[in-house]
């Protein structure tokens, strides 16, 4: 809560915050990382997008609202990935607003290279880079 005559942060300015903790990654760099194994890329589009648009190969899938959950390597219902908390962590939405706020949430629990891909998914196609159909 903002304290009084305080004007309440928009989420331009939020980004703008969260966004400077952190280095963001291109698509070109987020692909190469993933392809030599050093990053993984955690899809967390909602179904009807991945259906659409397509899946990038390899990226883990896990939707928004269960992504602490899934990554959190000390958490019950981790994914096998989550093997701890130097994990190098690429989030992907859409266009790159909410994967902001999702790797900002990461860093949260101790996930500090957790970072976003700028751009998003839109970024990542209109690289040229590789898309599947389908959805996970």
């Amino acid at each position: 809560m903002s304290s009084a005559g305080e004007r309440p942060s928009g989420i331009d300015e939020v980004l703008e915050r969260v966004r400077a903790g952190y280095r963001r990654v291109e698509a070109r760099e987020a692909y190469e990382a993933a392809r030599s194994g050093a990053a993984l890329l955690v899809d967390i589009r909602y179904a009807a997008l991945r259906d659409r648009d397509g899946l990038i190969p390899g990226a883990l899938v896990i939707e928004r609202n269960e992504l602490e959950w899934r990554l959190d390597p000390q958490g019950s219902h981790r994914v096998p990935e989550a093997t701890g908390h130097d994990l190098d962590i690429v989030v992907i939405c859409n266009e790159g607003y909410a994967s902001s706020l999702a790797a900002a949430s990461l860093h949260q629990l101790g996930l500090h290279r957790a970072t976003d891909l700028v751009g998003g998914f839109q970024a990542w196609r209109a690289a040229g880079l590789p898309v599947v159909s389908g959805t996970a």
